[in-house]
């Protein structure tokens, strides 16, 4: 048994208590009602004016809710208990004995993760934004308990302000563990799927998960990790913020955001984070707007630090030692120069394809190769395009000047040389290099843009296309489908079945055990439908609880055994969601291409006329339409009509 498994069970880890405690244990009861939870949910005013201020919040112009029960109904069972938990630790862990561990700091850092990954999951649509918020809110409880189980061990690990993997291997190192692990544990606890637990895991490092590109809990992942980078940027100093306003308007491009749409999203969150913070009694920053810090300008340090990543590369091509030294030493000491030397044009062409320079000075008159010699080959070059020349020369006729700007030098100082005079060209140089530089970065991140503008559309086409919560086709994909189905099955006369699937009672479900778990069992439903389905068959999601699968070469015989197939697998299917096992079955109404037929139009109708008839008939069962007229598969002895 792992320690974090003998923590769990010894209840050493955080945990909630009153109330929160109480909901979560008659949760997890399989004969639950929303009645009973909402009782205990009344005990405790706080707790029921957070639940009706979220709920509300994610109404969306719905008619605001005033009651308890309504609101637990809305959010849900799990959703609730989730929730509760969450707050409870809030209100238990404001402070503690960790002394390196800011208890408020931490808890306006997870605050800002829920409002955020709740904001990001009304755009993306993945996941509940309820569920959303509290697994932000609880993304980061691992750091809580190790501050909590380990306070004086902790406090040293934090002590070396390490973030990232090197944090975690500390972790690991000092306490056994490291903070992902108790998270995952504690989110176990508050009963988070693991639909939404994996991705919280993985959330810092998204790279490691493994999961599919694209898929729902890749999606996941990116969307807690772009959360956490806007809770981020609520904590960084105005100075800073600059690199991280880049990269979240180039998050907000991986899930289809552009820079305008990253910053309502942002804007709301700041919002929300500080209305809540208020409400929970921990700090939170006061923020300009997401505009107003993009646009702003990049801060300039008062002295560039002169590392040696940061220095200029400068080429000094001279063959005359005076002139070499002083050069040399006007560049590397007072202008903090990365100075490379060479004696005559051919060395210097030798080491620029070596080095790279972004400045070149360079004697006129050398030895084997000179200085105009050296431009006009250096310029010759795709690299050698943007290199800033100066030369050194004791000409002063007007032509041979001009010859040498011809050949491609961009200034020139005579020699003896004048130390000011230099300084000044270098100061001229040094300005072109910085702007070369920031109009190189703009580009690379320009075309960086572009990229993720391109992956963001297909993204977009394929998310207008998909059911956000069972990840099939919606209706419009469907009835595209249905249309494409229905010409090729003109063209090569074969037939072409349409079946119109329907969960029974369905509102029930969502009536006893909230809305989340209803989604739960569409999910399940939908994974059963399309396991069912052939390779050449296609599965869409067309209305709240309503499948249609049509079946490519299927006579009325082939298409009613394997929709008889489907109502026998669903039936048998056992859901169990937290504990609860849930039942349920479906009526299908079966439909083939006819004569008398005029487009895929005609065909639908056949097929919902069917589905129509088996929900009349009692539920659970499959009627055929043939002619006009309704069998259903139920009575085929008798050959029934509907």
């Amino acid at each position: 048994m792992s320690k974090i498994e003998q923590l769990r069970i010894s209840g050493q880890l955080p945990s909630p208590k009153g109330v929160a405690l109480a909901i979560m244990e008659i949760s997890r009861r399989e004969d639950a009602t929303i009645d009973e939870v909402a009782r205990v949910v009344q005990g405790d005013p706080a707790l029921s004016s957070r639940l009706l201020r979220l709920a509300n919040a994610s109404a969306g112009g719905v008619r605001p809710l005033v009651s308890v029960r309504e609101t637990v109904m809305r959010l849900g069972m799990t959703t609730v208990r989730q929730l509760a938990m969450g707050f409870s630790l809030v209100d238990q862990y404001l402070q503690g004995q960790c002394a390196a561990f800011d208890y408020p700091a931490f808890w306006s850092h997870s605050l800002f993760m829920a409002v955020a990954s709740q904001e990001l999951g009304r755009m993306v649509r993945v996941a509940s934004p309820d569920e959303l918020f509290a697994c932000g809110l609880l993304a980061q409880i691992g750091c809580l308990a190790l501050a909590t189980l380990h306070p004086t061990d902790y406090a040293a690990v934090l002590a070396g302000q390490s973030d990232g993997a090197v944090l975690l291997e500390l972790e690991r190192k000092h306490l056994g563990a490291d903070h992902t692990e108790f998270t995952a544990a504690i989110l176990a606890d508050c009963g988070i799927p693991k639909a939404l637990a994996e991705p919280v895991y993985y959330h810092e490092f998204p790279q490691t998960s493994g999961f599919s590109e694209g898929s729902r809990p890749d999606q996941l992942t990116h969307l807690f990790f772009q959360a956490r980078r806007m809770a981020d940027l609520g904590r960084t100093p105005e100075t800073e913020r600059h690199g991280n306003i880049v990269e979240l308007m180039l998050l907000g491009g991986k899930v289809g955001l552009d820079a305008t749409a990253m910053g309502e999203v942002f804007d709301r969150a700041v919002h929300q984070w500080q209305e809540w913070a208020d409400l929970l009694k921990v700090p939170a920053a006061q923020l300009p707007s997401f505009g107003a810090m993009a646009n702003a300008p990049v801060p300039r340090p008062e002295q560039e630090s002169r590392t040696e990543h940061s220095r200029k590369r400068v080429l000094l091509v001279e063959d005359d030692p005076t002139t070499l030294m002083m050069t040399e030493g006007l560049l590397s000491h007072l202008l903090g120069c990365r100075v490379h030397i060479a004696e005559n044009g051919e060395d210097g062409l030798a080491l620029a394809l070596e080095v790279m320079p972004q400045i070149v000075i360079t004697d006129w008159h050398m030895p084997v190769m000179d200085g105009i010699e050296l431009c006009r080959a250096m310029r010759a070059t795709e690299w050698g395009q943007s290199i800033y020349v100066i030369m050194l020369t004791g000409e002063e006729n007007e032509s041979k000047i001009i010859e040498a700007f011809e050949a491609g030098v961009d200034d020139y100082v005579t020699k003896p040389v004048n130390v000011r005079a230099l300084s000044a060209r270098m100061r001229a140089a040094l300005h072109y290099v910085k702007l070369l530089e920031a109009w190189e970065n703009d580009r690379a991140q320009l075309k960086q843009f572009t990229a993720e503008l391109a992956i963001s559309n297909r993204r977009l086409e394929h998310t207008a296309m998909t059911d956000p919560l069972t990840e099939l086709p919606n209706r419009r994909a469907g009835m595209e489908l249905l249309k494409r189905f229905w010409g090729a099955s003109q063209r090569t006369a074969q037939p072409v079945a349409a079946l119109m699937i329907d969960v029974d009672l369905f509102k029930s479900i969502n009536d006893r055990y909230g809305h989340a778990v209803g989604d739960r069992v569409l999910h399940q439903v939908a994974k059963a439908i399309q396991s069912a389905a052939r390779k050449d068959d296609s599965v869409s999601r067309i209305g709240g609880e309503e499948f249609l699968l049509i079946c490519h070469d299927a006579d009325p015989r082939a298409a009613l055994l394997a929709a008889e197939r489907l109502r026998q697998m669903v039936k048998a299917m056992q859901i169990n969601i937290s504990g609860v096992e849930i039942r349920t079955s479906v009526s299908i109404g079966v439909a083939n291409r006819e004569n008398g037929m005029d487009n895929e139009d005609d065909l639908l109708r056949a097929a919902d006329k069917a589905l129509y008839a088996a929900k009349q008939a009692g539920r659970d069962r499959v009627c055929l339409s043939v002619n006009g007229k309704t069998l259903c598969a139920a009575c085929a002895h008798g050959q029934r009509q509907a």
